[in-house]
């Protein structure tokens, strides 16, 4: 079995559920303006870029009911309504086995980075109590292209200052699945083995995953 000098993490359904706190926050920008929201919307939205993720958000709405300008605006305000959101995020809120698999790969001196299409990554590693152990974040602010595309796997492995090949990627959306493989590294998919059969390796949560297979002290 191969091992990693490095693990590269989603963050979004991966450590912390905070796709449920995004889509809150898109229905009650929703509920401010009058407009239903998909009902297919919570499912698509995960993992997908804020200016994107509000063209899903407005599709039921008549077009050119938002000029480009209106856009960012409300793509603004939804962010501000996340952004208080994530204030009440606790290390309570880790999805399970994320605690554990964070605190061995600290014991065992394994560099952690996120790759999250998130803006908000430090403040919600922050509010889990847990960005001291991650020594790069690449979130959107740092990449022009998102995923399936590599770069943001490729920026966090050179941010660690280690090649692709030695990283290994953990993702739950296909689309970020997909960029890790395009990044020449295993890709551990966490949850649907159907959305996620591209990963080298699937497992229902990290409460699944063996650390110590890749990651531990050999003996």
């Amino acid at each position: 079995m191969s091992r990693f000098k490095a693990a590269i993490f989603d963050l979004d359904g991966v450590i912390a559920d905070t796709a449920c706190l995004h889509f809150a926050a898109w229905q009650r920008l929703a509920q401010q303006e009058g407009f239903e929201i998909p009902g297919d919307a919570d499912e698509r939205l995960k993992g997908v870029d804020r200016m994107a993720s509000l063209d899903i958000v407005l599709e039921r709405t008549e077009p050119g009911r938002y000029s480009h300008e209106q856009k960012q605006e409300l793509a603004n305000r939804k962010n501000r309504h996340y952004q208080q959101l994530i204030t009440m995020l606790t290390p309570q809120d880790m999805l399970p086995g994320a605690k554990t698999l964070l605190d061995q790969l600290t014991a065992w001196s394994v560099p952690m980075a996120l790759a999250s299409a998130s803006k908000n990554a430090q403040a919600v590693l922050e509010g889990l109590g847990i960005a001291h152990q991650f020594q790069y974040i690449a979130d959107a602010a740092r990449i022009n292209h998102p995923k399936p595309d590599p770069e943001i796997f490729l920026t966090a492995a050179a941010g660690l200052n280690l090649p692709p090949s030695e990283c290994m990627g953990l993702e739950d959306a296909a689309a970020g699945v997909t960029a890790i493989k395009r990044a020449n590294m295993f890709a551990v998919g966490v949850g649907d083995p159907k959305a996620l059969a591209e990963a080298d390796l699937i497992v229902a949560s990290l409460e699944d995953f063996d650390a110590k297979t890749f990651f531990g002290p050999q003996a």
